[in-house]
């Protein structure tokens, strides 16, 4: 993993008034404290996790994305493009996946998403990692549109918090044992959420989003200069 957010005490990417996150991410496998912590909360919900589900792909130049606070990983989100191997997706939501596909829209998945519930705030800690994830997928890979599988349980959440529309009815996910459902937005959608509410944390209950609690544009744009 490379450290390309580390701590900056002169201009910290803020999150809940104490030390600031450390942000890291790069290619390689969700392993250690990181896996610990997606086998954690996701065994909380009663999902089935093997490593192999949350494992990067080099060919295809996916990143695993960490949030650190001091010694802790509270946060943790896997980017895969859609390349030669395809997207998790697609086993059970292919012809969807297909369909954009065919209209020239470019693809990305977000996956293994978890936050420390004992963190000092982990709505804060789902923002970052969410908007660290956005910035490889869409500002630097220039991907159009997001695609994750959530537990119908979690739809309303992810519509509430951060855009996301369902796409289908819920269908059976073998690899977690589960029921899940396709949930999609544009990135642009995102990055114009961003723009209006980035870098406003008391403007959450206005917004009714997670958005507030975003970078704001010069902190989002420093964010970009400092990724390889």
């Amino acid at each position: 993993m490379l450290p390309i957010f580390e701590a900056s005490r002169s201009h910290p990417p803020k999150h809940f008034g104490g030390a600031p996150l450390e942000l890291d991410s790069g290619f390689g496998g969700l392993d250690g404290e990181a896996l610990d912590l997606v086998e954690r909360r996701y065994a909380h919900r009663g999902l089935a996790v093997s490593r192999e589900n949350y494992t990067s792909r080099k060919q295809d130049g996916d990143v695993v994305c960490t949030a650190r606070d001091g010694d802790a990983i509270v946060g943790t989100l896997s980017v895969r493009f859609d390349g030669v191997g395809g997207l998790h997706a697609d086993l059970l939501f292919g012809a969807e996946l297909d369909d954009w596909r065919a209209a020239g829209i470019k693809l990305c998945e977000f996956g293994g998403l978890a936050t420390d519930k004992h963190s000092r705030d982990p709505r804060s800690v789902l923002a970052h990692i969410f908007h660290l994830g956005y910035l490889h997928a869409h500002r630097r890979a220039g991907c159009e549109r997001l695609v994750i599988e959530v537990n119908p349980r979690h739809v309303g959440f992810y519509r509430r918090c951060l855009g996301l529309v369902p796409i289908t009815a819920a269908r059976h996910n073998p690899r977690v044992n589960a029921p899940a459902v396709l949930m999609s937005i544009g990135f642009a959608e995102v990055r114009e959420q961003v723009s209006l509410w980035g870098g406003h944390p008391d403007s959450v209950a206005s917004a009714r989003s997670l958005y507030p609690l975003f970078w704001d544009e010069v902190t989002e744009a420093r964010m970009l200069a400092r990724m390889p």
